[in-house]
């Protein structure tokens, strides 16, 4: 059974270790990699985010409210809340006949230290557009609006466009989802457990969809389309996501979630995979991803090269001395 380690090292000794789950299949879902018990729940989180905007997409509201791609990506995104985050999302909710409080995501600083601080240095206070998750909120909202559903409890697990989303998870991951797999996002928002297997196979129809071959073509496509060419808008600046996206010239779609997991999908390969740091540290992450896309040579060497950063980089402290490093072992 291959066991995957993430190892943080200060000086010439281990520090720290971070056990990381894996599943990596190809089109024909045949497993290229696997750490065992593909059974084992976990909540994406955030990782998911392409789906749960799926009935936004299709509800017309991008048509309707006139939305661009960087938008639409924002719905996708765990957004870093910089300035040109903002100001998209500022654009969006102009359109939209609601109040800042009618966003239900709450309410929190910048992701990005610098636009933290910035903020703080100008007096004003954030509010819910700052929030991560408020693209996929006001695409909710959007979706709500232009079907005139009840906007107030938007987020109820029997809400109809709740309803909608959990069917689109079902549909893609071919599973049902139990009751007992219920759970709430840390924007509020329902949020639902599946093993990797599951996951891994709804990712594979989200690439047959990309090809045509699943149902929600154009809605994925659209999305897809405007994450690959507008990738900081899912993240932010000198976020691991959006890089990968950017070097691997729009090969590959990837989202980061909460509690250390990452899923990615080779387009062009049709191979997909979930990632899960099993103590939720997310700082595992780029190393034990970008080590396993190199070992199965599902990223090119030139690639490699431009994740070298992230597969094995070094750790600093506030002098900017070097401490340690971070590097992930494939056994």
């Amino acid at each position: 059974m291959t066991k995957i380690l993430t190892f943080i090292n200060r000086g010439k000794n281990v520090e720290s270790l971070h056990e990381v789950k894996c599943l990596v299949i190809d089109k024909k879902k045949q497993s290229l990699l696997s750490t065992g018990d593909n059974s084992k729940i976990i909540f994406p989180r955030s990782s998911i985010k392409i789906f749960q905007a799926i009935p936004f997409i299709e509800s017309g509201a991008v048509t309707s409210l006139k939305l661009n791609p960087k938008q639409i990506s924002l719905a996708c995104s765990s957004h870093s809340g910089e300035n040109f985050h903002i100001e998209e999302l500022k654009r969006w909710f102009d359109k939209l006949p609601l109040t800042i409080n009618n966003l239900k995501c709450g309410i929190h600083n910048p992701i990005n230290l610098d636009a933290s601080n910035d903020l703080l240095l100008s007096g004003v206070k954030p509010n819910q557009l700052y929030n991560n998750c408020s693209g996929k909120h006001l695409g909710m909202l959007s979706s709500c609006i232009v079907n005139n559903y009840n906007i107030k409890n938007y987020l109820s697990f029997n809400h109809p466009h709740q309803i909608k989303i959990r069917n689109v998870l079902e549909l893609f991951s071919e599973n049902k989802i139990s009751k007992k797999n219920f759970g709430v996002d840390g924007c509020s928002a329902p949020q639902y457990a599946f093993n990797l297997k599951d996951l891994s196979i709804a990712l594979l129809n989200l690439v047959n969809s990309y090809k045509s071959k699943f149902k929600y073509s154009d809605e994925v496509r659209l999305m897809i389309n405007s994450i690959l060419n507008y990738p900081q808008m899912i993240g932010g600046t000198n976020r691991f996501d959006n890089h990968l996206i950017k070097s691997c010239n729009k090969k590959l779609f990837c989202k980061g979630g909460a509690e250390g997991v990452f899923l990615f999908a080779h387009l062009k390969k049709e191979i997909v995979g979930i990632v899960k740091v099993v103590d939720g540290n997310e700082r595992a992450l780029p190393s034990a991803v970008s080590t396993i896309l190199k070992k199965l040579q599902i990223t090119t060497p030139n690639e490699n090269k431009k994740l070298s950063i992230w597969i094995s980089s070094f750790i600093k402290n506030h002098a900017k001395n070097i401490t340690g490093k971070i590097f992930t072992e494939i056994k």
